[in-house]
């Protein structure tokens, strides 16, 4: 089975949990803390991760850390489940699912926005505005910039791509100029 696969299951799982326990901001915010640490020290990954080491020396050092850090029960019952099941190392895949999971469940989806340039305040919230009433859902946008692009918007919902490049049009006028 793959890790995303895995980490769908198990963000669920705490999704419907801190859902119905109204703790959804913080257990959040505790996880991507706790995942930052772990990504800021590649020995701490390192020892969550290795097969060598015991259960319970792994267990100890977890322990430790969710003394110091005083978590809420929920993070730390999730911390301990995937500790258990060989799965902490992978938190970071968890917490991307679990965003994933969220959105879908509050009605927002991601949307990335490249443009040649950096746009208004102004033009953003006209894209914003747009892409709302087009996916009839709240719209989270990331923008970055690409000159190559040459001009125009290329934006990207999930898997579904609407290029409106200067640099994309081109393209297609070089293409039916070949054909014709």
């Amino acid at each position: 089975m793959s890790v995303t696969t895995i980490a769908n299951r198990y963000a669920r799982a705490l999704a419907d949990v801190i859902t119905e326990r109204g703790e959804m901001n913080e257990v959040v915010a505790e996880l991507n803390s706790f995942c930052s640490m772990m990504i800021g020290h590649d020995q701490l990954r390192d020892v969550f991760a290795s097969p060598v080491l015991s259960g319970e020396r792994k267990r100890a050092v977890l322990s430790d850390l969710l003394a110091k850090l005083q978590l809420r029960q929920t993070s730390n019952n999730f911390l301990k489940l995937l500790l258990d099941n060989s799965r902490l190392h992978n938190l970071d895949q968890m917490l991307k699912a679990l965003a994933r999971e969220l959105d879908a469940r509050t009605n927002i989806v991601s949307a990335e926005i490249i443009t040649a340039r950096d746009i208004s305040q102004q033009e953003e919230t006209m894209l914003a505005d747009k892409l709302k009433a087009a996916t009839g859902k709240q719209v989270r946008l990331q923008f970055r910039t690409d000159p190559g692009i040459i001009g125009g918007v290329v934006t990207r919902i999930g898997s579904v791509v609407y290029d409106g490049s200067i640099k994309s049009q081109l393209a297609q006028m070089k293409q039916r100029l070949m054909n014709a």
